[in-house]
């Protein structure tokens, strides 16, 4: 008799460790789908990115400025893919290859091109709000321009979201005031000071330099809803500032999973053009 019990418990721990190891590899198997078919995917963007990047050269400094920021991303996303070893990782390739695509869409539209189908939006995009109004401002010694339209005055585009963690409005502006954000990762001490003189009043900003101070996009409000306990950086912000966005090298930053939808930009599938 016990000896048949013996040989049922060593039967049933077998076929315990059977089916562990079975789920283990069917887990693996998923994982390892799920991350071809991101890497799959950004690729996609990556590749009609770099079709325009390669492509499309500015005609007017605007366009200029703008086909840099979308080559710096193109090579930054090539590098995150080659690294990206889960499917978030490959994610993240993809948002910086779609943000690049945003910067090839405004080159356009500052050389009055047609800009192409509809981006969806990015993360963060939205709630950052964007520039209405052409403003002037005086900020530590210096003129601070911003406009909805390129100019050789407002030559540097942002296609709006967070930086560090705040959010930054969509538009044209004299300087890129946000990347000393971007490149350490947190926000100077007159930050606040220049976005309050700068959008203070704005229809297209919906918030307000507290707002801003605390990482809020849709109204200080709104934030205080949320719970300032949360994650007020959201997927686009704080973790930007690992990279090294000088050396050309964006791969630092936490891009968030962002979808760009049906943006066909590269590879010279413009719709046309």
């Amino acid at each position: 008799m016990e000896i048949v019990l013996v040989i049922a418990v060593i039967a049933v721990v077998a076929g315990m460790i059977a089916l562990s190891r079975n789920q283990g590899s069917t887990r693996r198997r998923l994982e390892e789908t799920s991350l071809a078919d991101a890497k799959a995917d950004a690729r996609q963007a990556i590749e009609r990115l770099g079709g325009q990047v390669y492509s499309l050269i500015g005609s007017n400094e605007p366009a200029k400025s703008a086909m840099s920021d979308a080559s710096e991303r193109f090579t930054a996303a090539g590098s995150q893919i080659e690294q990206a070893t889960t499917p978030k990782q490959a994610q993240l390739a993809k948002q910086t290859a779609l943000e690049g695509l945003y910067y090839v869409r405004a080159a356009r539209l500052a050389m009055d091109m047609d800009p192409g189908p509809e981006i969806a939006t990015l993360d963060g995009q939205k709630s950052s709000g964007a520039v209405t109004e052409d403003r002037d401002i005086d900020f530590e010694g210096r003129q601070v321009s911003a406009s909805p339209n390129p100019s050789d005055k407002t030559p540097n585009y942002y296609p709006g979201g967070r930086v560090a963690g705040r959010p930054v409005p969509a538009g044209w502006y004299s300087e890129p005031w946000w990347k000393p954000a971007l490149v350490a990762g947190a926000w100077g001490i007159g930050s606040v000071l220049l976005f309050n003189a700068m959008f203070t009043g704005m229809a297209g900003v919906g918030y307000d330099s507290a707002s801003f101070e605390n990482g809020y996009g849709d109204g200080y409000q709104d934030g205080v809803d949320a719970g300032q306990g949360g994650d007020q950086g959201g997927d686009f912000g704080g973790d930007q500032g690992g990279g090294d966005y000088g050396g050309g090298d964006y791969g630092g930053g936490d891009y968030g999973g962002g979808d760009f939808g049906g943006g066909d930009f590269g590879g010279g599938d413009f719709g046309g053009f």
